[in-house]
């Protein structure tokens, strides 16, 4: 053997010859299966958003994704080339679901991957009601917008940032929160007669603060009627009432007495029935009192919550034009208030000057028409 000279064993030398750093028999190595994440790899998923699936180091074929606890599965959308995939069915709140995911690796072969995400569970939900309910399609000019929910938003700005009013023709409006459960909408001033008005409440997925989520997304749309304002004058006993702006009727009237004088500004009709009965101890006046009564009255409109109503009032017709003797509410003849039934409805305004009473306070049911419109502007979340 010549001296320095290193013989390599023949398989050695086959290998150093061919250069091969692969598998056995010479075979390339087998490339990586791919790596397929997901849009709920950092945390809860919020079902609002789709669950997204991306892959790095090849493509994805095929993707089931089923409710774990029934089964249920999710319908979704491949990416053009597999580059991805997202949901498009309905996602729930504290749900798991399980996602098998089907991929091909750069070199051909297919893979299978199971995973298993969930989405946001709430400590509770809060369910957005709406008045006018969807039921009413139709209502007066003064009509506020309100949303009143099953359970307090600690977070009002974002709140307010899911719910959109839109006008047509396009009206400038502002919301203002009452409570940390109920917020009004109002235009500037009274609404346009014959608007269309569509209230959304994207609330689903809408984390409110202190674990409560928007339980759901709801819409309705409203049409304004004719513009029906009624001017009740205190001093004069009349009550003026005109139909979008031209005077139609004048009526005698009696508002409230000196003892229970009727609150001051617009008064926006809530309710009107044919009949009710009226009980003088829900506004503490009760039985064995001075002033007590509880009677059925006819032809009731409501027109605040602590007992006001304009409605028929046979027994003061004497009075009615020459003396304020009520207990708060409008008082008309039938004749009249059947009239003013016949034409006046949710939404219409009744407007009370000199009367003696204080102004109807903002929470009363709709006194949202006490504030002017930077006080309004002022009630906002959203800054």
């Amino acid at each position: 053997m010549l001296a320095g000279l290193v013989i390599a064993a023949p398989r050695q030398a086959q290998a150093l010859s061919a250069g091969i750093t692969g598998g056995a028999g010479g075979q390339p190595a087998a490339a990586a299966a791919p790596v397929v994440a997901t849009s709920a790899d950092s945390g809860p998923l919020n079902p609002s958003s789709p669950l997204q699936l991306t892959v790095t180091g090849g493509t994805i074929a095929a993707v089931a994704m089923t409710d774990k606890a029934d089964g249920k599965p999710v319908a979704g959308t491949l990416a053009p080339g597999g580059a991805g995939w997202a949901s498009t069915g309905d996602l729930a709140y504290g749900t798991t679901y399980s996602v098998g995911v089907d991929t091909v690796a750069a070199d051909g072969t297919r893979h299978h991957d199971d995973k298993t995400v969930s989405t946001v569970a709430p400590r509770t939900t809060a369910y957005p009601s709406f008045i006018p309910p969807p039921s009413q399609t139709s209502v007066g000019v003064g009509q506020p917008i309100v949303v009143r929910f099953d359970h307090a938003v600690h977070d009002k700005a974002t709140a307010e940032k899911a719910l959109s009013v839109t006008a047509s023709p396009p009206q400038e409006g502002s919301w203002y929160w009452l409570s940390a459960t109920e917020a009004h909408y109002r235009p500037k001033t009274y609404w346009q007669a014959g608007s269309t008005i569509t209230l959304k409440a994207d609330m689903f997925g809408v984390d409110l603060g202190d674990g409560t989520y928007g339980e759901t997304d709801r819409t309705e749309t409203i049409h304004v009627h004719d513009s029906w304002i009624a001017k009740a004058d205190g001093a004069t006993e009349q009550m003026q009432i005109f139909q979008n702006g031209k005077l139609v009727n004048t009526m005698p009237i009696s508002l409230g007495s000196p003892g229970f004088p009727s609150h001051t500004g617009p008064h926006v009709i809530s309710d009107k029935q044919p009949s009710i009965i009226m009980d003088s101890c829900t506004y503490g006046v009760c039985q064995g009192q001075p002033g007590y009564y509880k009677e059925q009255v006819d032809l009731d409109e409501r027109i605040s919550d602590d007992g006001e109503f304009v409605h028929s009032a046979p027994w003061s017709v004497g009075s009615q034009g020459g003396a304020n003797v009520s207990h708060g509410c409008v008082n008309l003849s039938p004749a009249n208030a059947q009239w003013f039934f016949d034409h006046f409805g949710i939404g219409d305004v009744v407007e009370i000057t000199n009367s003696g009473g204080p102004t109807l306070p903002l929470g009363d049911t709709y006194g949202d028409w006490e504030l002017s419109w930077s006080q309004w502007q002022a009630g906002s979340a959203a800054k």
